[in-house]
């Protein structure tokens, strides 16, 4: 006899975009009890359809089934912990929410600024649910590398490509702008190779929007054009963990379009 979706440990890869071992990782009661103080703290509250709401869910079916008990913590969650940290770019905030040092969500919540407070003002917005009612442009997914720890990591070849790319995408320009953020990035890539003092991305795109001649929203196709360029100009073919190319394919997602 086949086991039915109700009777199956639900896994952190079941339900966020994980691809290191923590996505085998049965959710455990105390990792969603945590998610859930940790988002009232940095939050004001828990949100409908948070992460943390989501993992509760999850952990709940998990011990009704047997798989895990009511004082169970992953490995994960106790030895590198449970976050939820936020920074603001250009008057937007983003929040990150990791569990065992790896990011399970990244999305837009409306700024402290903002007033209203009621829970259809306050609710975030997630990949998971609902329609984005303001998109995230290439310069806003820009900036919020300069602001995640991703920021101190002195560019490299790879990350100008993926800078250039972002812009051409943004200003509908093939050739690079003079000085723009892909030229910045593109001498700062150059001039790294050569010298002991070097220039971080965080550098480079703390205020990519104000360097863009031309903004628009991200959609699939310019994440996957970022992604490409990043991965043709690494040397291990391979995009780096938080950097450009995952934050131009977080903000796609972000935007559903």
């Amino acid at each position: 006899m086949s086991m039915s979706n109700q009777d199956k440990p639900v896994t952190y890869g079941d339900v966020f975009s994980v691809s290191s071992e923590l996505g085998s990782e049965c959710i455990a009661p105390e990792d969603a009890a945590i998610m859930q103080s940790a988002e009232s703290i940095a939050l004001g509250h828990v949100p409908r359809g948070s992460p943390a709401s989501l993992m509760q869910s999850a952990a709940s079916q998990n011990e009704r089934i047997g798989v895990v008990a009511t004082n169970d913590m992953t490995d994960f969650a106790r030895e590198q912990g449970v976050t939820v940290s936020q920074v603001e770019v250009g008057g937007t905030r983003v929040v990150s929410e990791s569990v065992g040092g790896e990011v399970v969500a990244q999305y837009i919540y409306p700024s402290e600024a903002g007033g209203g407070r009621d829970d259809e003002e306050r609710s975030a917005r997630y990949p998971t649910t609902g329609v984005q009612e303001e998109a995230v442009t290439v310069g806003e997914a820009l900036e919020v590398v300069a602001f995640k720890p991703v920021g101190d990591k002195p560019i490299e070849q790879s990350d100008a490509a993926a800078i250039q790319a972002a812009e051409a995408r943004a200003t509908g320009r093939s050739e690079v702008v003079p000085g723009g953020v892909g030229a910045e990035a593109q001498r700062a890539a150059s001039i790294n190779a050569q010298t002991d003092d070097k220039t971080t991305l965080g550098d480079v795109l703390r205020d990519a929007t104000s360097k863009l001649i031309d903004d628009k929203a991200v959609k699939k196709e310019d994440a996957e054009g970022v992604v490409v360029a990043e991965i043709r100009n690494s040397p291990d073919l391979a995009t780096h963990p938080g950097g450009v190319a995952a934050s131009i394919t977080t903000a796609s997602n972000l935007n559903k379009f």
